[in-house]
């Protein structure tokens, strides 16, 4: 009896950690660190840069031509519809990552092609990248 409660355990075990690490893979996005990011943001033909966060939190520093839609607004969707363009990959990012997870997942749905910045702009400053006040 206790190896088929140990094997039970085990498969349970195995399980979880395949559904946590898969978690978020399939949303639709691709979350992305700092260098990548920043090479992909580089060409402004392709990538539009949009910001997630408060517009106090924008104030203190951005990313150069980064579009704020705060995600935390009701009329997120409706702004990013009016200011996006389609055809255009947007990458997004917040202060940590989380914020800007849940706005890609939403844009995605909406039909945007999505990048995440892993970590946000934490990362993206820890890194020493410039940003605009």
């Amino acid at each position: 009896m206790n190896k088929l409660l140990l094997i039970v355990l085990l498969f349970a075990a195995v399980a979880a950690a395949a559904w946590a690490f898969n978690s978020g893979k399939d949303d639709g996005f691709t979350t992305v660190d700092v260098d990548e990011f920043e090479r992909l943001i580089a060409d402004t033909a392709k990538v539009q840069v949009v910001d997630v966060r408060t517009p106090q939190e924008y104030g203190e520093g951005h990313i150069n031509n980064a579009i704020l839609i705060n995600v935390q607004d009701s009329t997120f969707l409706t702004q990013a519809n009016d200011l996006l363009i389609k055809d255009k990959t947007v990458a997004v990012y917040c202060r940590s990552g989380r914020r800007s997870a849940n706005a890609a997942r939403a844009l995605v749905k909406a039909g945007y092609q999505v990048i995440n910045l892993d970590g946000g702009i934490l990362e993206w400053q820890k890194r020493e990248k410039a940003v605009v006040k």
